[in-house]
């Protein structure tokens, strides 16, 4: 069974810094990949910043420059968010699929099939 958990919200203000944890266990053969996806009270989920077993990353426009997603262990990816701002005020899910290796970081919804329950991220002016 594929389990995807998230953890590491929380309140932060403006120019903070949080890290947020992605623990993904269950899958055996194939590469992963894994992304962090959030999503605002009233829009749509948005892809932030994806990572597959080779190494290669995606991030969006709004997260290049100051959030980095790294692997830890082999079960756990660190999205590391530096300089908030209270536009990234948002729920954050954890997504992960595998694949061959060849796949590349994607941030469509549709790429992932395992998602997990969701931190919530609050910054304040």
């Amino acid at each position: 069974e594929v389990q995807v958990v998230e953890s590491g919200g929380g309140s932060v203000q403006t120019g903070g810094s949080l890290r947020l944890s992605c623990a993904v266990t269950g899958y055996i053969w194939m590469s992963r990949r894994v992304a962090w996806f959030r999503q605002a009270p009233g829009k749509e989920r948005e892809g932030v910043a994806s990572l597959t077993d080779t190494g290669s990353s995606l991030y969006s426009a709004s997260a290049k420059g100051r959030f980095t997603l790294s692997r830890g262990d082999k079960f756990t990816w660190y999205l590391q968010m530096n300089d908030l701002t209270p536009e990234d005020t948002a729920e954050y899910f954890c997504a992960a699929n595998q694949g061959p290796s060849y796949q590349p970081p994607k941030l469509g919804v549709d790429d992932y099939d395992d998602w997990g329950q969701g931190t919530h991220v609050t910054v304040s002016s």
